[in-house]
């Protein structure tokens, strides 16, 4: 499978489960994993208070931290004496992209909403903004694993 394949059905599950009731980081913490074939009972579940702006504080978008997430899962440490560059230098590639793809990257500034009062939450509903948000989590979905994809160490020969 070619690597734009691999991107594009990962985007779309993302789409998906996001449309299915998922927000926004289970959403692509979940497509990653499964993209990658990790499965592990903490997943979803361990994204969910990134969600909604961090908890609808306004803060990162949770496409982005759910990516984040994702590097993690595959490119984080096992051991403390693992190396911290390839995910530390994936995480810096997403966030670096997907600012300059969409201007910003916290909630507040993708959605014009703020997800913490009952007027952001109104607006996000009443305009459709959960649609806008779709790309957010194809595009932090299609970032991470691209970035995992660039850092990843290969295999030994």
């Amino acid at each position: 499978m070619s690597e734009a394949a691999m991107f594009e059905g990962a985007m779309e599950r993302s789409r998906e489960l996001f449309s299915s009731g998922w927000y926004c980081a289970e959403s692509v913490l979940l497509a990653v994993a499964e993209n990658q074939a990790i499965d592990c009972e903490c997943i979803p579940g361990i994204a969910t208070g990134l969600c909604s702006g961090l908890s609808r504080t306004a803060g990162p978008c949770g496409a982005v931290t759910g990516a984040v997430l994702g590097i993690s899962l595959v490119l984080g440490r096992r051991r403390v004496s693992d190396p911290l560059d390839e995910c530390y230098c994936a995480t810096q590639e997403l966030l670096n992209e997907f600012a300059e793809l969409f201007g910003a990257d916290t909630c507040q500034a993708l959605t014009g909403c703020h997800l913490g009062t009952r007027e952001g939450q109104a607006r996000f509903k009443n305009e459709g903004i959960h649609e806008q948000c779709l790309g957010f989590v194809a595009e932090a979905t299609r970032l991470a694993l691209k970035a995992i994809v660039n850092h990843r160490e290969p295999l030994p020969s």
